[in-house]
């Protein structure tokens, strides 16, 4: 059972992709940020794509100077760093703004949504001098991972901080007989990554209806990322509401 309370990290993407489609400026990114922050989130993501389909370059800039009146909340900046993300980082530690956590996600540039995570030791040496970097800029590094528990120590190898671990098979078994094999093979993999002295994130397709049996079934999640679903929620629950229902989930 999972003792400690979890984090949960609102994806603020989907409001961006709904503000993107007219020129108004409606919904405001920073607004719903701070709604959900003021609702008990415990950070935000972003996953600035290189087509800037939805989060952009400036939305990362005023959410991390929004950051800075929410001492003890994490920003984190999610997407692949052979593309933009790098860069991305390095403006925000030049500006001295805060950056939390940098999550790796080998997503292509044209990706609709991330699908799969690293492989070892296939990508140890195009990541390895990444971690580096952004550990030397005094951030987090999470690796984007699929729930194998034999992967888990070749992500602590390339330096990794934590791992987070790709729920999408857990949730597209929801409420079928492979949910229980897979919610196992999840609990395998963070007992793994545990052993291997990794932090443990989780995040995709992740809803109200399977949150619950996920943190309960998975020990040691110290953080989920949310976007599609919670936004979802929110639109007919509001924001606060939205997060304050996924906060309940997490709670012991």
């Amino acid at each position: 059972m999972q003792t400690s309370f979890t984090a949960l990290s609102v994806n603020l993407n989907k409001v961006a992709l709904v503000r993107n489609t007219r020129h108004l400026g409606i919904p405001s990114v920073t607004r719903a940020a701070a709604l959900c922050l003021e609702a008990g989130a415990s950070g935000i993501t972003v996953h600035p794509r290189p087509d800037a389909r939805h989060i952009r370059g400036s939305d990362v800039l005023e959410l991390a100077q929004l950051m800075q009146d929410w001492p003890g909340r994490e920003f984190n900046v999610e997407g692949n760093p052979l593309h933009n993300l790098m860069d991305v980082a390095a403006d925000l530690v030049a500006r001295n703004l805060p950056l939390h956590q940098l999550t790796f996600v080998p997503d292509g540039e044209g990706q609709l949504t991330s699908d799969h995570g690293w492989s070892f030791p296939q990508d140890d040496a195009v990541l390895r001098p990444l971690i580096a970097q952004s550990q030397a800029w005094g951030v987090r590094v999470s690796l984007f991972m699929d729930a194998e528990a034999d992967a888990m120590a070749g992500a602590k190898a390339v330096g990794a901080d934590r791992v987070e671990l790709y729920t999408e098979p857990y949730a597209a078994a929801w409420g079928t007989a492979g949910a229980q094999a897979q919610l196992e093979r999840f609990a395998r993999a963070a007992q793994a990554a545990t052993a291997a002295g990794l932090g443990i994130n989780a995040g995709h397709d992740l809803n109200l209806d399977n949150l619950a049996a996920f943190i309960s079934a998975v020990p040691g999640v110290q953080e989920v990322s949310i976007g599609h679903a919670l936004i979802g929620d929110a639109l007919e629950r509001g924001y606060v509401g939205a997060v304050m229902a996924y906060l309940a989930c997490l709670r012991p």
